[in-house]
């Protein structure tokens, strides 16, 4: 069954999926949220029942401050400890009648330096911030410099030893497509198909940094570090580029090279149908400005 599969009937269930004969409360509204955060210092974006820091944590508590009323949220994207976004999409159901505007700089003094809302806006109740979305965009962010970077450590991911992109290249065109990408999901994935779909892959080099920029309908739990961990193998000539697709192939995780760290990786942008006219933020993050794969289109390159 498709994770976007959506029944014909439901009752409603604060920010849950709305279909036709849901009834939707008097006085409801439903707001999404673009939100940008350095993950370095969470555990994850989702709330953990051990309660430590997290990224909905904090915007939970910052949204209820605002709402004057409790506020959950659901998100496109769970992303893991250390990762980043710039373009993250959220959406929460509140009986609170605020501006875009409110919720964006009233948020700002009840939340860590390290998250921000980029902008709010009303929804109508069939969007869905998960279910709704059409595809995910990642960034991951390389130095091969000669040292690594003391700025920048929590940033992007150093490799001791220079890559070869072309090589590098040459692999991740085995990977666009739709597959079976059981060898690169975590073990403990709890997704219940591992076949996605990557539109594209690329790979580009500005001086000493390297940026992998992935497009997918969805992706699994480490897909794209373990992507990255089986490239970094074939960028250091460790494995020639055709290792890419025995890799893929032998549909086993043990198949694959070691996860790379999480620090390098940004989810860029979450794609949704025009019918919700969302804002579309620069993918970023902020240092890097050039346009990379699909994003180049979109400025006329």
């Amino acid at each position: 069954m498709s994770e976007n599969f959506t029944p014909k009937s439901k009752v409603y269930a604060r920010n849950g999926e709305v279909v036709g004969d849901t009834v939707w409360p008097e006085g409801m509204q439903r707001v999404a949220l673009a939100i940008e955060y350095k993950g370095t210092d969470f555990h994850g974006f989702q709330t953990q029942p051990n309660g430590v820091k997290t990224v909905q944590q904090a915007l939970e508590k910052a949204l209820s401050k605002v709402a004057n009323e409790p506020i959950t949220l659901v998100c496109a994207g769970r992303t893991d400890a250390g990762v980043h976004a710039t373009n993250q999409v959220i959406h929460f159901d509140t009986l609170a009648k605020r501006s875009p505007n409110a919720w964006v700089m009233g948020t700002r003094p009840h939340l860590p330096d390290t998250v921000g809302v980029k902008w709010a806006q009303d929804v109508t109740p069939n969007f869905h911030a998960r279910f709704s979305a059409l595809n995910r965009t990642y960034r991951y962010l390389i130095s091969d410099a000669k040292t690594s970077s003391a700025l920048l450590h929590d940033q992007i991911t150093w490799s001791s030893r220079p890559l070869d992109i072309e090589r590098m290249r040459e692999g991740a065109g085995h990977l666009v497509g739709r597959h079976d990408f059981t060898s690169f999901r975590a073990t403990q994935c709890q997704a219940k198909s591992p076949v996605r779909e990557i539109q594209y892959l690329h790979i580009i080099r500005r001086g000493d940094l390297i940026v992998l920029e992935v497009k997918a309908n969805a992706f699994l739990h480490h897909m794209v570090r373990n992507i990255v961990g089986v490239l970094l193998s074939v960028g250091a000539g460790d494995k020639p580029a055709a290792w890419v697709s025995e890799v893929l192939a032998a549909k086993n995780r043990s198949a694959g090279g070691v996860t790379s760290k999480p620090y390098g990786l940004y989810l860029v942008s979450v794609d949704f149908p025009a019918e919700f006219n969302l804002p579309k933020g620069s993918p970023g993050p902020l240092f890097l400005t050039d346009p990379v794969g699909g994003f180049t289109a979109e400025l006329g390159g």
